[in-house]
């Protein structure tokens, strides 16, 4: 006998065992890839218990506890203040027992600055690719290099369904502060709200535009101004340093039109990063911090490094002047951006993002194990 709680899991298992044989089916779709994806996403699914539960648990933790009715404010905050969709995405909790929920690959030629592409249905094709597995997501990232591209293997904690399952709250989510993690959940439902199929740059940089937007927002209901402004002093030291990562990016790009052998192209190569490395120490310590992206710098900056940044944030102003144009009115925010997705995808860069991808057109794979 099937209970009314199997049903919709019976449902969402088909629905990836469907998607599994699409996949499959596909030229140059891995099947080995396609079925770590899916059974990844069974076992976020079979994780899934309801927060409200696990909140009542007398074996639940004061802590986590805490947090989750954190996530419960936050999660009603991002529908009623925000606009983002009001469903079933998380309204409950996994704990997958690791770390990070996926890692993804970003692998970028030798001599580009643009993120190589892997193509799938729904997704469209994607600036990096994911593993539900660290293990295979750097077998994979070493393969990759062996053949002459830059890589790099980042520890992802959430990652949105596109409103294909309800995504639920992970506890790879929850090693953040709750300020990021209400952010998290603002960034993700942001993706269920408006994302255009291959185009990884519009989609990353609306849902951290929102986010940011959206995190703001709700330090203010919370009465807490202090933090509003702590919090623009963050991301204005983050915008300085994402800015000295995007000059580093357009100095490459330059060197890599150049025509010139490829030793004196790889000296060359070398010596910007070692001078983006110097920049970066020089930035701190002018503003007093230890950036995240210092963590990058003992394993040797390169240019996977550089695309996985552009990625989130080189659109980012584009975006936020949008919202500025509009008054902060976040409804007619997004009827502005919906009218962007309209729009060429050339067209649509060059409106957010000055330009930035008029150097040259990233390269398409499709997905090969």
């Amino acid at each position: 006998m099937v209970t009314e709680t199997q049903q919709p899991l019976r449902a969402a298992i088909a629905r990836i065992l469907l998607t599994c044989f699409t996949l499959a089916m596909l030229s140059g779709c891995g099947t080995m890839y396609v079925a770590q994806a899916a059974r990844g996403q069974l076992q976020v699914l079979t994780a899934r218990k309801p927060i409200e539960n696990v909140i009542v648990d007398s074996r639940t933790t004061p802590e986590l506890r805490a947090r989750l009715l954190e996530v419960r404010a936050a999660r009603a905050f991002a529908s009623r203040e925000l606009g983002l969709p009001d469903n079933g995405s998380y309204r409950t909790y996994a704990d997958l027992k690791r770390r990070y929920v996926v890692w993804n690959v970003v692998a970028v030629p030798e001599f580009s600055v643009h993120p190589q592409r892997w193509c799938f249905p729904v997704a469209g094709c994607v600036a990096y690719r994911g593993y539900f597995s660290e293990a295979k997501a750097r077998k994979f990232s070493e393969s990759m290099a062996r053949t002459g591209f830059d890589t790099f293997v980042g520890g992802v904690p959430a990652y949105s369904t596109l409103g294909k399952f309800k995504d639920p709250v992970l506890n790879t989510m929850l090693g953040y502060g709750d300020d990021e993690l209400a952010a998290i959940i603002f960034h993700e439902l942001s993706h269920q709200l408006i994302y255009e199929p291959g185009d990884s740059e519009f989609n990353e940089a609306f849902a951290t535009a929102v986010e940011q937007v959206g995190l703001e927002r709700w330090l203010k209901a919370r009465g807490r101004e202090s933090d509003v402004s702590r919090f623009r002093a963050r991301r204005s030291r983050q915008a300085q340093v994402v800015a000295l990562f995007a000059k580093a990016r357009s100095r490459l790009a330059d060197l890599y039109d150049q025509k010139l052998s490829p030793d004196v192209m790889r000296e060359r190569k070398r010596a910007e990063f070692a001078q983006l490395d110097r920049d970066l120490a020089v930035l701190e310590k002018q503003l007093k911090i230890r950036s995240a992206y210092r963590d990058w710098a003992p394993q040797g900056l390169n240019n996977a490094h550089l695309a996985s940044l552009a990625t989130y944030y080189d659109c980012v102003p584009g975006f936020e002047r949008l919202l500025a144009k509009n008054d902060g009115d976040l409804p007619k925010f997004y009827a502005a951006v919906r009218e962007l997705v309209r729009k060429p995808r050339a067209q649509r860069h060059e409106l957010l993002c000055h330009g930035e991808t008029a150097k040259g057109s990233p390269g398409e794979a499709s997905s090969a194990e």
